[in-house]
C-alpha cells in the first residue's frame, strides 16, 4: 500500500529558465510610501502673538530666514512657524574696529543693523510698523583670535579652510538683536533685547587638500564668514561641534525665541508701568 503522507512527484519535466521568465507572475500591488507630515508650528503665546503680523528679518541671509520659517535645513525640520517674514537687509557698513572682542563686535553690529532698519520701517505708512524686528551678525574666530571674513578669492578661500583644519578648534559667535515697538510714547519708543551665542567647531584634521579645494570650487562657502556652510556640503569638513548647530548656521533659535518672548513681555511691562505713572499723575 502506497504511503499517502507525501505528495507524488510531478511526472512532467521542470520548466526551462526561458519559459519561467515568460510565465505570468502574481501581481504584487505597489507599496505606497507613507506621506511625510511636517510637525505643527510651535504653539507658544509669543509666537502666536506675532503670527499674521509684520515680522522683519534685517538680513539678506536665506539661511536665517529658513531657520525661522516652516522649512528644513540639513534634513532637520525646524518648525518655528514664522513663514511670512520680510527680509530687509541693513545698509549700515560693517566696519567696526577689529580690535574689539568678537563678543562686542557682533553685538554692536547686530544692534546697529536692527536700529537702522527699525528707524525706517517704524514710519512705514503703507505697511505699518513691525510687530517684531530681528537682526543678527556672525563671525568666525580662529584659534589665534583672528576674526575671519568672507573669502575674497579662491586662493584666500583655500588658505582659510586649511587654516581652520590645521589650527584645531575655532569659534563661531552670533549676536541677535530683537526689537518691538511700544504702544506708549515712552522714550525710546521700543523694547530692545540682545544676546550673543558661542559655538566651538573642530574641522576634520584628516581632510585632504584635495577635498578642501573641491569644496572651495562648489562656491557654497564663498558668501560665508569662515568660508564654509555647516548646513550644506561643508558638513563634510566638520568633525564635531560644541554648542548650538543653528548658531553656526547663523541664527541660534533657542536664543532668538527667548529674545522674542522677552522683548514682548518687556514691552507689556513697560506699558503697564507707563499706565500706572499716568494714573498717579492724574
Amino acid at each position: 500500500m502506497a504511503d499517502t503522507k507525501y505528495a507524488l512527484a510531478p511526472t512532467e519535466p521542470p520548466p526551462s529558465y526561458e519559459t519561467a521568465a515568460q510565465s505570468p507572475s502574481r501581481a504584487v500591488p505597489p507599496v505606497k510610501p507613507p506621506i511625510a507630515r511636517a510637525p505643527l508650528p510651535l504653539d507658544l503665546p509669543a509666537l502666536n502673538a506675532i503670527r499674521g503680523k509684520r515680522v522683519i528679518l534685517a538680513s539678506a541671509s536665506p539661511r536665517r530666514k529658513q531657520l525661522l520659517a516652516q522649512e528644513s535645513t540639513n534634513n532637520r525640520n525646524i518648525q518655528i512657524g514664522l513663514s511670512a517674514i520680510e527680509t530687509i537687509p541693513s545698509t549700515v557698513p560693517e566696519n567696526l574696529p577689529k580690535h574689539l572682542s568678537p563678543f562686542e563686535y557682533v553685538l554692536q553690529t547686530a544692534t546697529q543693523k536692527a536700529l537702522s532698519v527699525y528707524a525706517v520701517e517704524v514710519n512705514n505708512t503703507k505697511l505699518g510698523e513691525p510687530a517684531v524686528l530681528i537682526a543678527a551678525d556672525t563671525v568666525v574666530v580662529s584659534s589665534l583670535g583672528e576674526m575671519m571674513e568672507k573669502p575674497r578669492s579662491e586662493k584666500e578661500h583655500l588658505a582659510m579652510l586649511k587654516s581652520l583644519r590645521d589650527s584645531g578648534e575655532h569659534r563661531v559667535f552670533t549676536a541677535v538683536a530683537v526689537m518691538s515697538p511700544l504702544e506708549s510714547a515712552r522714550d525710546p519708543g521700543y523694547a530692545l533685547e540682545t544676546a550673543v551665542e558661542e559655538t566651538r567647531v573642530e574641522f576634520d584634521k584628516l581632510a585632504t587638500d584635495e577635498l578642501l579645494l573641491a569644496y572651495v570650487r562648489t562656491r557654497e562657502g564663498a558668501d560665508k564668514a569662515g568660508g564654509y556652510g555647516i548646513q550644506g556640503i561643508g558638513a563634510i569638513l566638520v568633525e564635531k561641534i560644541h554648542g548650538s548647530f543653528d548658531n553656526v548656521v547663523g541664527l541660534p533659535l533657542r536664543v532668538t525665541l527667548g529674545l522674542i518672548e522677552k522683548v514682548l513681555s518687556h514691552g507689556d511691562e513697560l506699558e503697564d508701568e507707563f499706565a500706572g505713572d499716568e494714573e498717579d499723575e492724574a
